[in-house]
């Protein structure tokens, strides 16, 4: 039972306003982005954003990985663009990967882009405080394809050809209210912005109106577990084992209530704050916490900053996998948008020949349907340089 005293009574009221204000300045800069009066950079690539409305908790990494291998499994070369939250130095641009798997700590690129890169060593990886910035990066000089912008609903200073928004199927919109009162980034009308939504941790039953296409989608625990040293161990013998669970994300307890849908019951739970920073002390007193255990077990976000030598017992990880439910459809969308996006955009450039903005793609060249001169097209990105132009197209 939950006892509210007249302090936390009086407390909500001023919580409410604080809500409201946020709310109405993040309304105001929406709408400067929407007509143009705050500048928002077109990339020469597609653009997909995956982003939700409240803070943490919806699963948008799991989401992001799938979408960037669904493009991956295409011969596309990826980047996914991300702020890279809880890093060192969040100031500096960094590349996270190129294609080759993480060439920076951790505590460097942030949690989940490492993790990404880690996962799926051919993608470029790109963190960055100005989105924009990370644009230019991954497609001039890494020669991005097609960019990801992970957690970028709000980052409106890019502009996306299709906005994937996440919602907690169990709790939409929390509470209701805008942040420091609630969960919300932005007021329950932002969804408007949004084109298609994507309700996690679903049990396919929820009726949230939503101003677009819905889907549906459940985060499930891998069938192994990685220890800290690489060593991977089928979830049916954790069962037999005397296990302590720690987790520092933003709802730990998803991560214990799924490892009792696995059958495997932990004798202790530890929940710690998001991107959870493991100094020596708080390694020490995990330990000791964990005496008497066989082994311990955590979330793959939170093993990346953790060693195999930093616990007398084994510690596990379990990765996370993400189902849909209408997965055929939601993969017919992502590649007929890319497919027009990427047309729409070969048509908008111009000829730097005769200026004309007619511009035909066959692949490893483009040709002005004006002047016939060609250009060609390197790692996806074309060549538009008169002296380049070749005047024997046919």
């Amino acid at each position: 039972m939950r006892v509210f005293s007249p302090f936390c009574e009086v407390l909500k009221y001023p919580l409410y306003g604080c809500g409201w204000l946020y709310g109405t300045l993040n309304q105001v800069r929406a709408a400067l982005y929407r007509h143009g009066m705050l500048a928002s950079v077109e990339a020469p690539v597609p653009v997909l954003s995956i982003g939700n409305l409240a803070v943490g908790g919806t699963g948008k990494t799991p989401v992001t990985e799938w979408v960037a291998r669904f493009f991956l499994r295409r011969g596309k070369k990826i980047a996914v663009l991300s702020r890279g939250y809880g890093r060192r130095e969040m100031g500096e641009n960094r590349v996270v990967c190129r294609g080759h798997g993480p060439e920076i700590p951790p505590e460097l690129a942030g949690d989940e882009p490492w993790l990404l890169a880690r996962r799926n060593p051919e993608l470029v990886v790109v963190v960055a405080r100005r989105r924009a910035e990370a644009v230019k990066l991954a497609v001039e000089e890494l020669g991005a394809e097609i960019l990801v912008l992970d957690d970028g609903f709000q980052h409106l200073a890019v502009r996306r050809h299709l906005d994937i928004v996440l919602l907690d199927a169990r709790r939409p919109l929390g509470n209701g209210r805008v942040l420091p009162a609630g969960p919300l980034r932005e007021f329950p009308e932002a969804l408007s912005r949004g084109d298609l939504f994507l309700f996690s941790h679903s049990n396919g039953q929820e009726h949230f109106p939503v101003p677009g296409r819905a889907f549906h989608c459940r985060h499930l625990l891998a069938d192994e577990a990685i220890s800290l040293g690489g060593e991977r161990l089928p979830l049916e013998r954790l069962r037999k084992l005397k296990c302590a669970a720690f987790a520092g994300i933003a709802h730990p307890e998803n991560f214990f209530e799924d490892l009792q849908k696995c059958g495997i019951f932990p004798e202790r739970c530890c929940s710690l704050r998001d991107h959870a920073h493991f100094s020596a002390s708080k390694k020490a007193e995990l330990r000791r916490w964990a005496q008497g255990m066989d082994c311990l077990l955590t979330t793959e976000k939170d093993a990346v900053k953790l060693c195999a030598g930093d616990f007398a017992i084994p510690c596990y990880a379990i990765p996370l996998e993400v189902v849909f439910d209408e997965q055929e459809e939601l993969e017919a969308i992502l590649e007929d948008a890319v497919e027009t996006v990427s047309g729409n955009l070969v048509r908008m450039l111009a000829c730097p020949s005769c200026g004309q903005a007619v511009m035909k793609s066959t692949g490893e060249t483009l040709i002005c349907e004006g002047c016939r001169r060609s250009y060609p097209v390197r790692d996806g990105i074309p060549e538009m340089v008169e002296k380049t132009g070749d005047e024997t197209a046919d």
